[in-house]
């Protein structure tokens, strides 16, 4: 009897320890498989990708579910740190530069905000919106979900738009992009393409190394 109760607990114990290592790491198996179908080694570091998709899960409301655009403000500006991936296909689309705010730093972004007039870039989960014309020409709405961290993107008018000074041209005379108050400006020669595809319903993720997104984000 004490044997058979020995084998018994032996027998539980694997099952449970071999069923918990293998049902644990399934999602990130397949995101994992997703990130190298996509070819994005060497262009969005895994970890980032998997918080993107993992957040992107979580919202109900996306039109464009085959979609998602991931900035990587890790990056310095003289990187290329805008990427729209198609996820069915299983295909990065575009890789261009983006602008940061004019507070979140020179080189690179470092400092964020969700407070108006701040001049400094949200991180965080976005849902692209509608587009319209304005003062910076064609560009489009964002809408935050992610409340005290990019909730007063639509207050603060925090759009995605073209700018002559996202361009090479602009970092070989100046060393850096220019900035944004806030903005996640994009080269004038891919805005419109770019705006046109990922409006209306798909997934924007806005990435940095940053503590306080880290503690309080329920995305992430």
């Amino acid at each position: 009897m004490k044997l058979y109760c020995k084998i018994l607990l032996i027998t539980f114990i694997t099952f449970t320890t071999v069923n918990s290592c293998n049902s644990q790491p399934v999602k990130d198996r397949e995101i994992h498989q997703l990130w190298l179908d996509c070819r994005l080694e060497n262009i969005i570091p895994y970890k980032i990708f998997s918080s993107a998709i993992m957040g992107s899960r979580q919202i109900n409301n996306l039109k464009k579910k085959n979609l998602i655009t991931i900035i990587d403000y890790s990056k310095p500006s003289t990187e290329n740190r805008f990427f729209v991936i198609d996820l069915i296909k299983k295909q990065l689309l575009y890789k261009c530069l983006v602008a940061h705010g004019k507070n979140s730093g020179d080189y690179s972004a470092t400092q964020f905000s969700n407070q108006p007039e701040s001049l400094k870039s949200s991180l965080g989960f976005f849902i692209t919106a509608e587009t319209y014309v304005g003062i910076h020409g064609f560009a489009l709405k964002l809408d935050g979900l992610e409340k005290g961290i990019n909730d007063n993107a639509r207050e603060r008018e925090i759009v995605i738009h073209g700018a002559f000074y996202v361009s090479r041209e602009f970092i070989k005379k100046y060393g850096r992009l220019g900035r944004s108050w806030g903005c996640p400006a994009l080269p004038l020669a891919f805005s419109k393409e770019i705006i046109n595809m990922i409006s209306g319903g798909s997934c924007l993720f806005i990435y940095a190394v940053d503590d306080y997104y880290k503690k309080n984000s329920k995305f992430i």
